[in-house]
């Protein structure tokens, strides 16, 4: 599942950075246009692309702190009921267990 995650992430970000490519090589293409209309489009397009570029930081930030806050949170739990944290983890496995055991008969 974390790898799925970590494809998807990877994906967002190659997808991102391709549009974002994109539209600053439109803008580059744009310097040499010399209408009004074209200039302030160009200019509208640099002001969103930044904007853009600030929230994608941001996001980035906050899902990075995020993670690491909800990773010491857990350990900090399995460190405190250590045998908590291994009958959970036992019971979820017998759980999925079950669950394939069930899905494996009915085929």
């Amino acid at each position: 599942m974390r790898n799925t995650m970590e494809n998807g992430r990877d994906e967002l970000l190659s997808d991102f950075n391709q549009v974002v490519s994109e539209t600053q090589g439109l803008l580059d293409s744009m310097k040499s246009a010399t209408s009004e209309k074209t200039a302030q489009l160009r200019a509208s397009l640099e002001k969103n692309l930044e904007a853009t570029r600030q929230r994608l930081t941001q996001l980035q930030s906050t899902a990075m702190e995020r993670g690491t806050a909800y990773a010491k949170a857990t350990d900090d739990y399995v460190r405190e009921s250590p045998w908590t944290a291994v009958g959970v983890a036992a019971g979820v496995g017998v759980l999925v267990g079950l669950i394939l055991s069930m899905s494996m008969r009915d085929d």
